[in-house]
């Protein structure tokens, strides 16, 4: 009986040494989720990443286990909370922080294109936030850190961490702020984060710029305003080595750290996985690594400071979330779904399972106003989205369809056009800086057609059909040209709908019927 009881014991204890030892697939959220943050509260794990200029703003993530997270929301959800008429390629909100304190939830981030530094709050994570607290402090990437009832803000003016106390119900600032570290000499000081642990406060930061040289670093010191003294071993995150050099993951930095309920450390950062040669497409996304922190040490991430893509670590509990339907009805438009800028509520209406969208003379190509547009992020190299589309009452050069958007000079753009001879034409066109190229266009004789791109490490290839099933293929474009190495900035390729008109006076609609993702 006792050998039976101990090997009963011995299985248990595998079965849940198992369960926490299955490691875990990098990126935990693909695709363009930039400047990840997060915080825990009890056992559970919230979320925020930039959204710069699209609307709604900050999307909003819940995890049990830091590995699979599910997006409940998004933080600016009114345009009174944010502003992006003007937020032209990434322009508007930088990195957000979220931390938890006495039952309210903050969010605080930049707007760069607006007044800067912000604030809000709540007691429900998944309901509506406060309108903004503006803040006194420059620069950008502020956090915020709670103790003994006092509120404290960093942030990084003048190529240097700042510190001061607020009041974060009121913004006001409440003490002068101080510099207290510029980082170990790489450039764009930034990120800041403060945690207090064994008696030490550490201040976490990013370095090196937000490309191939991207590192964290970390200082400490025994008061929260400083001195702080930097990690001999700096930085504790980076790819920029020989030892990472052939790794698919590059860009590794922005971070934050936490602490799980079992007592483990954690840090959630963003980085960008290469393709097509040293290209990335997708943008920087969220990524997750093990960290041991001895008490009195410093913290090491993933035992060298690198990461991969297949991460074969102890975890927690995994709690798998319902996958993402692949199609997208109309009837229930999720928080994935977002806008160029502020949009005009008029010129959408999801109703009887078909979206409809009012062309606008806004084109895809204007860094000011918010075309007709909605789009969901691309999150995978490998993928295939399909929508089925009519364009009704429209007049002459009058277009709606399908658009891989990084920003407004690099789109590849599928859709159809109303002729002036009143009959329409299916057109794969593509925006290159000041390149505006007809790459195909093709008579129509039906007035549905189903658009189809399909994503690939090199190339996206465009196809359609007429009939709902038999998808005659029209050509592919590197996908490389949309690339952050090509254009710059900061945000990753979009995948949505549209609809332009030539003139002010177009009485245009187009009608999609559904829209699918398939990794």
């Amino acid at each position: 009986m006792k050998r039976i009881l101990l090997l009963l014991g011995l299985a248990s204890c595998l079965s849940i040494f198992g369960q926490e030892t299955n490691g875990y697939q990098n990126p935990v959220i693909p695709g363009f989720h930039p400047d990840p943050s997060v915080c825990r509260v009890g056992n559970d794990f919230y979320l925020v990443n930039s959204s710069f200029q699209y609307f709604p703003g900050v999307p909003l993530f819940h995890s049990t286990d830091l590995i699979h997270w599910e997006q409940i929301g998004n933080c600016l959800t009114r345009p009174s909370q944010v502003e992006l008429s003007k937020a032209s390629f990434s322009g508007g909100i930088y990195a957000p922080t979220i931390r938890y304190n006495d039952g309210t939830f903050y969010m605080i981030t930049t707007n760069v294109t607006g007044k800067g530094n912000f604030l809000v709050h709540t007691t429900d994570p998944r309901g509506q936030w406060s309108e903004p607290v503006w803040l006194e402090q420059g620069g950008i990437d502020p956090s915020l850190y709670f103790e003994d009832g006092k509120c404290y803000l960093v942030s990084n003016p003048d190529n240097c961490i700042h510190l001061c106390e607020i009041d974060p119900m009121t913004g006001k600032q409440l003490t002068p702020s101080r510099r207290i570290w510029t980082g170990t000499g790489g450039r764009y000081p930034e990120g800041p984060h403060i945690y207090k642990k064994d008696g030490w406060y550490y201040l976490l930061i990013s370095e090196g710029g937000t490309e191939y040289g991207h590192k964290i670093t970390i200082a400490r010191s025994k008061f929260i305003d400083g001195p702080y003294a930097g990690n001999p071993a700096n930085p504790i995150l980076t790819h920029i080595n020989m030892n990472a050099q052939l790794n698919p993951i590059q860009g590794t930095g922005h971070a934050d750290l936490i602490q799980a309920p079992d007592g483990s450390w954690w840090m959630i950062f963003l980085a960008f996985r290469t393709q097509n040669g040293q290209h990335h497409v997708l943008g920087r996304e969220t990524f997750l690594a093990p960290v041991r922190w001895d008490e009195g040490a410093w913290p090491v991430v993933n035992g060298n400071g690198t990461v991969d893509l297949q991460m074969n670590v102890p975890t927690l509990p995994q709690q798998k979330v319902e996958a993402a339907p692949v199609r997208t009805d109309f009837s229930n438009m999720g928080p994935q779904w977002v806008y160029i800028r502020n949009p005009k509520a008029d010129n959408y209406q999801a109703k009887s399972g078909k979206l409809t969208l009012k062309a606008s003379p806004v084109s895809l190509d204007m860094t000011e106003g918010s075309p007709t547009f909605i789009a969901r992020r691309q999150e995978h190299m490998n993928f295939t989205a399909t929508t089925s589309v009519s364009l009704k009452q429209a007049s002459a050069n009058d277009e709606a369809g399908l658009s891989v958007y990084m920003y407004e000079k690099a789109h590849y753009d599928l859709f159809i056009k109303q002729n002036a001879d009143g009959k329409q034409s299916l057109v794969l066109r593509y925006r290159l800086g000041e390149l505006n190229h007809i790459e195909k266009e093709i008579p129509l004789n039906k007035t549905k057609v189903q658009l189809r791109v399909k994503g690939s490490n090199d190339f996206y290839s465009f196809e359609y059909a007429t009939d709902g099933k038999n998808f005659k293929s029209i050509a592919k474009i590197e996908a490389r040209y949309l690339s952050s190495e090509t254009n710059g900035g900061f945000t990753g390729v979009m995948l949505g709908m549209y609809a332009v008109a030539a003139n002010e006076g177009s009485k245009a609609q187009s009608e999609f019927y559904y829209f699918d993702y398939e990794k």
